[in-house]
């Protein structure tokens, strides 16, 4: 259940690994939808997920969330190997950076402008978040 949670997560909010590690039971908000992540330069922000996701981590905090460093009891390494075994069963990339990228194109096919998916996905510069939509073409958005 805590790798589910942690894989729809990643897809849902676009977080990093760092920030994902990070994520205590004080900062979910399953009424609003929201974890409240540290970013790079230890900036706050706010990172939707959706209501599958917010399922998944009302059974982890269940099981898992109070007291702890992080509610997933696993350190950097230990995400890691559960995305490698992950992508070696099923033969798809899966790491936080592939799940980031897929975020911004997810929101970006949706007709979602760049400016705010720079904000979503807590991106300092608007050219990061074209390298990361580069993928995503023209056809494609105008199907939205």
């Amino acid at each position: 259940m805590r790798d589910k949670t942690i894989v729809s997560l990643f897809a849902d909010s676009g977080i990093r690994l760092n920030e994902l590690l990070h994520i205590r039971e004080c900062d979910i908000d399953l009424g609003k939808m929201t974890v409240t992540v540290w970013g790079k330069g230890g900036k706050q922000r706010q990172a939707p997920f959706t209501e599958r996701s917010r399922r998944l981590l009302e059974e982890v905090m269940r099981d898992n969330g109070a007291g702890m460093k992080n509610i997933w009891a696993l350190n950097r390494r230990g995400v890691q190997i559960m995305l490698y075994r992950l992508q070696k069963r099923t033969g798809l990339p899966s790491s936080p950076h592939t799940f980031r990228r897929t975020f911004a194109s997810n929101l970006h096919r949706q007709g979602l402008d760049i400016e705010h998916i720079m904000r979503l996905g807590g991106w300092e510069s608007l050219d990061m978040v074209v390298r990361y939509t580069r993928s995503v073409r023209f056809e494609e958005s105008l199907r939205v």
